[in-house]
């Protein structure tokens, strides 16, 4: 059984020991530790105080089998980030993926966050399809929000309004 739960220092191992080698190995973007300077430090990146993010893990006995990070970035509006799932844990069987957006998009609703825009790869096509089934919508990179943190390897960007 798949828990979602905010994240906590302890995990702070088993969210590098899943987003990792998902980045390098299974897509083979060249991007390290040193690259994702949130990953550091999460707490202080994500689940500020006064703001509308947080990160969360997806656990199966105990381990971090996944993650899905929400940046703040004003006007009450979000970014969704790192969110990955380990291979075996994919899929309707675990339904990791849907715990962790069903997790944050209820964390927005209580918080009043208008829209979520997060940025892909091409790469991503099982990602694509699963955020479109969830309701985001494709958008042309010019209309994100100039506080949306753009990444490198961002492609492809999306946007749920919340209503």
């Amino acid at each position: 059984m798949i828990q979602i739960a905010p994240f906590e220092p302890r995990f702070a191992e088993g969210v590098v020991a899943v987003i990792l080698p998902i980045q390098q190995s299974e897509f083979g973007i060249p991007v390290s530790l040193e690259d994702q300077p949130d990953l550091r430090d999460i707490a202080a990146f994500y689940q500020k105080e006064k703001g509308k993010g947080n990160f969360w893990v997806a656990l199966a006995d105990g381990k971090v089998v996944g993650t899905v990070g929400l940046l703040d970035i004003g006007d009450n509006q979000a970014a969704l980030r790192k969110m990955f799932v380990k291979g075996e844990y994919r899929g309707a069987m675990h339904a990791a993926a849907h715990r962790q957006l069903a997790m944050l998009l209820a964390w927005c609703q209580t918080r009043q966050v208008r829209a979520i825009y997060l940025g892909t790869t091409a790469r991503f096509l099982a990602a694509h399809r699963f955020y479109e089934k969830n309701g985001f919508r494709e958008i042309a990179r010019a209309s994100l929000p100039e506080t949306f943190p753009v990444m490198t390897v961002d492609n492809r960007v999306y946007c749920r309004l919340m209503g």
